[in-house]
């Protein structure tokens, strides 16, 4: 069986959990360790992506993720790609959450307008070429 490993900064819903391990039958949910999790939530905005700060990733790729394993890649959209490109090049299997947005709005006593969205999980869905 396949394990998930997660490149990803939020908590997974239960919803989330159950189709890991139903629809797509992983065995187990891997997350980052703490110091490349932080380095995942915190990507500098500034200057380009390069092989310094893409190594501690892609070196936890290569010595973690066995071919077959799913990859939940989100995050900022310059290393996000980083990483799927490799999984896609090595035989993992890149997958990204899809949601539906339910939108509310509400108006407020002052006569502005607040506005909510409430994000609820489609599905996983797999990055195509």
């Amino acid at each position: 069986m396949p394990n998930i490993h997660l490149f990803f900064s939020h908590t997974l819903t239960p919803g989330q959990e159950e189709e890991i391990y139903t629809k797509l039958k992983c065995e187990r949910i891997i997350t980052l360790p703490d110091d490349l999790q932080q380095l995942w939530e915190q990507i500098p905005p500034e200057g380009d992506i390069d092989d310094v700060l893409l190594a501690p990733f892609i070196k936890y790729l290569t010595e973690n993720i066995e071919i077959g394993d799913y990859v939940l890649v989100q995050g900022e959209f310059g290393v996000s790609f980083a990483i799927v490109n490799w999984c896609l090049n090595n035989n993992r299997i890149p997958i990204y959450a899809t949601t539906k947005r339910v939108a509310d709005e509400e108006k407020q006593p002052n006569g502005s307008v607040k506005k909510i969205n409430i994000f609820k999980h489609v599905q996983f869905r797999r990055y195509a070429l």
